[in-house]
């Protein structure tokens, strides 16, 4: 029985934004449900959102000097190496003193330095590898981890196939498909008329430029296609004021146009809208799996390896999403969404492809790996 399992050791490491850090929370939560006595520690970078949402979420976290390199040439870059060896020598240090049974790589700086030194020091280590496209950080780990959890086909040509393990990606809880009465309830909560088709678009707790210049654009054109429509746009926190100044400059437009810089209660936002508009992160593309949402992706151009395109794809081909590119956004996005939200067989056609990608269960297969590592190692 799964709560018959023995207390474990875990060190969980990565962080950087919050697709990474929420199923690094949501495989730590599992591991304690089963067995309330495991001890888990976070290893972060430090300065990085981790080190605020890991404490509040009841973890301990260790924050390391890590940081990433920076594509435009910057003097940030020159003291790369001189953080990536302190952050090596704090890892092992961290390593020695928890003696973790087992080491959890989620992604983001501070996995790389945690990792390596774990299987130098002959602890089991596992890959959660949230990406269509695994980046060169995970593809390096990879050759000697032991277990690599994937979210996606084809994941052979960056890992070796004996080692990969098909579990999704783990999401928060609470978000699942809306009821009628989860729909109405979000309705409420944000305010918004249940007579009107409603879109909902986020660009990440951040926000994200290019999504907010569409929308902006978009209303100041007289919000073209919009009849019958309402809008909840989450800008991100970096955008707060600009978005603010311009929403009361264009107040006469923006009646049925709801900005926020953040989320709370993305389980309602989902449950309220029609259709999503969305960067297509990892941890965003299994959420709006799980929620079973008609959904638009602008993939970010400013990623490792245009991982975000690869992520949307795998939905696109199977008519599960669309594509808009961060290019084409400004002239085409407000318009698509417009006439997807309308189309009802369409939107119908998209959520049940997208339900058909769902994998509700990806902490408890994750942590059932995480059992089997352990208990093999134990055995050796």
């Amino acid at each position: 029985m799964e709560k018959d399992r023995k207390a474990l050791r875990v060190i969980v490491s990565g962080g950087g934004t919050g697709g990474h850090i929420f199923p690094a929370l949501a495989i730590a939560d599992k591991l304690k449900e089963i067995n309330p006595g495991t001890e888990i520690l976070f290893v972060g970078a430090e300065g990085r959102m981790e080190m605020e949402k890991v404490p509040a979420a009841g973890y301990r976290i260790i924050g390391l000097p890590v940081s990433g390199l920076q594509r435009k040439l910057s003097a940030a870059n020159l003291s790369l190496p001189f953080k990536i060896i302190k952050s090596i020598r704090m890892a092992g240090k961290i390593i020695d003193s928890f003696r973790p049974d087992v080491a959890v790589g989620v992604g983001g700086y501070a996995s790389a330095p945690l990792l390596w030194c774990a299987e130098r020091k002959k602890v089991p280590t596992l890959i959660q590898e949230q990406n269509g496209f695994a980046g060169l950080a995970n593809r390096i780990l990879g050759r000697h981890a032991s277990r690599i959890c994937v979210a996606y086909d084809g994941m052979e040509k960056f890992f070796p196939a004996e080692k990969i393990v098909m579990t999704g990606n783990p999401i928060r809880k609470e978000i699942v498909p809306a009821t009628p009465e989860m729909k109405e309830e979000a309705i409420r909560y944000y305010g918004l008329d249940p007579k009107k088709k409603h879109i909902f678009i986020v660009g990440g707790s951040l926000g994200s430029r290019t999504l907010n210049n569409a929308v902006m654009k978009w209303v100041s054109d007289g919000c073209p296609g919009g009849e019958d429509i309402e809008i909840l746009w989450q800008c991100g926190k970096f955008y707060k004021e600009s978005v603010g100044r311009f929403a009361e400059a264009a107040a006469d437009k923006m009646k049925y146009v709801h900005h926020d810089d953040f989320i709370r209660r993305m389980d309602l936002a989902y449950a309220m809208a029609d259709v999503v508009i969305s960067r297509s992160g990892a941890s965003s593309v299994s959420e709006l799996c799980a929620a079973e949402k008609a959904v638009i992706f602008v993939p970010s151009p400013n990623v490792a390896e245009d991982h975000q395109t690869h992520n949307a794809m795998a939905l696109v081909r199977k008519g599960a999403a669309m594509l808009v590119t961060d290019e084409e956004a400004g002239d085409r996005l407000m318009s698509a969404a417009c006439a997807l939200v309308k189309d009802e067989t369409a939107c119908r056609n998209m959520e049940r492809n997208i339900a058909a990608l769902a994998r509700r269960d990806a902490a408890s297969r994750i942590a059932g790996e995480i059992y089997d590592m352990v208990e093999n190692s134990r055995k050796k």
